[in-house]
């Protein structure tokens, strides 16, 4: 994505773009950490509702027009629908049976989506090096998704459900957190493209934080009927955590990726999240002490790969295009020169012939 800032102003903006992905991580080991003293859907819920009211009150302050007219408001209610309730639905679920560095990465699989849906919908440039990066990212979230007993017997014998019941198959898929945490990056990475169609009717700032606050009220609705006792077990320092994640991982981080994304190219903004799972895989370690096995390690090492493939897809393709660049622009000069010397032979005759034509 291309800002056209001053100099003086680059330290802040990069600040501001690595900003989303830096608390996304973090705010994902905290939730981790809540996690077993609550539920997912009524934490989904704190995440997204507060937030939402926060960033309508920063909107109002900026000036910010509230949404007009039936159509608006009918692409902020799918918007809410797909990245609010389906997105943090997914996620709370997952985060329940999985890690928080492992939840992440598979999060961050999401860029891989926006390059397909923005290929599709807006013509975004993907090239060589972007479609490498893509069959690093399928081969990369195989590894991490599915259950390593499927991955070892498909390496011993060439099929995955030769031997396994499909009945059991399919139950232990639902039941994996990774294949949630990736349900959750294709509902983030359908939002995203979204926030292209809703910030033609609505501003991003003030769409961003209604779809938090209607796609985070479905989840309560959900939590008071399926689960129980969301807030007995919740100690003083959940709630920090809480505070922390909704604030800052959902309201700031929210809306300045959202801002971005109604602005910038999306597969390049949405390939920074590469920084994300550096971020969580850290403090998930420091913090939760979290162990992945090597075929997961294999899988996050293939993503983070792929994603930096597709977010440095120019610069790669351009550095492996100089030579025929050169190669053209000398051939260009070749010409220029052999046209300029024809000239040349044409007009110094006719220079010459003048003076016999003169009386």
């Amino acid at each position: 994505m291309q800002l056209k800032l001053s100099a003086s102003r680059l330290p802040l903006a990069t600040v501001l773009l690595i900003a989303p992905f830096f608390l996304w991580g973090t705010a994902m080991v905290a939730m981790k950490g809540v996690i077993p003293h609550t539920t997912p859907l009524f934490m989904a819920g704190v995440r997204l509702i507060p937030a939402g009211v926060l960033i309508l009150i920063a909107a109002a302050f900026m000036g910010k027009p509230q949404p007009k007219g039936w159509v608006a408001w009918l692409w902020i209610a799918l918007f809410a629908l797909v990245d609010g309730t389906l997105f943090q639905g997914f996620l709370a679920e997952g985060l329940l049976r999985t890690g928080a560095g492992l939840g992440s990465v598979m999060i961050d699989s999401q860029p891989l989506a926006v390059a397909l849906l923005s290929l599709w919908l807006f013509q975004e440039h993907i090239g060589f090096w972007g479609w490498l990066g893509l069959a690093f990212g399928v081969t990369g979230i195989s590894l991490i998704g599915l259950p390593q007993e499927w991955i070892f017997h498909f390496l011993d014998s060439g099929t995955i459900v030769k031997t396994l019941d499909a009945t059991s198959l399919l139950q232990q898929l639902f039941d994996s957190g990774e294949w949630l945490m990736l349900l959750a990056a294709l509902s983030m990475a359908v939002g995203t493209v979204l926030i292209r169609f809703v910030s033609r009717h609505a501003d991003p700032v003030m769409a961003t934080g209604w779809h938090m606050i209607i796609g985070g009220l479905p989840l309560w609705g959900i939590s008071s009927v399926a689960e129980s006792h969301q807030l007995q077990n919740i100690a003083g320092s959940d709630w920090i955590a809480l505070g922390y994640a909704t604030v800052f991982g959902s309201a700031i981080a929210y809306g300045l990726f959202f801002y971005f994304a109604s602005r910038g190219n999306l597969t390049s903004l949405s390939s920074l999240t590469f920084l994300t799972p550096v971020f969580a895989l850290l403090f998930g370690n420091l913090l939760l002490k979290e162990v992945l096995s090597p075929v997961q390690w294999g899988g996050v090492s293939l993503t983070l790969v792929s994603i930096y493939l597709i977010n440095q897809r120019e610069t790669l393709s351009g550095e492996s295009n100089k030579a025929a660049t050169s190669e053209n622009v000398t051939q260009q000069q070749q010409v220029l020169e052999a046209s300029a010397k024809k000239m040349n032979q044409v007009t110094l005759p006719v220079r010459e012939s003048e003076p016999e034509m003169l009386p």
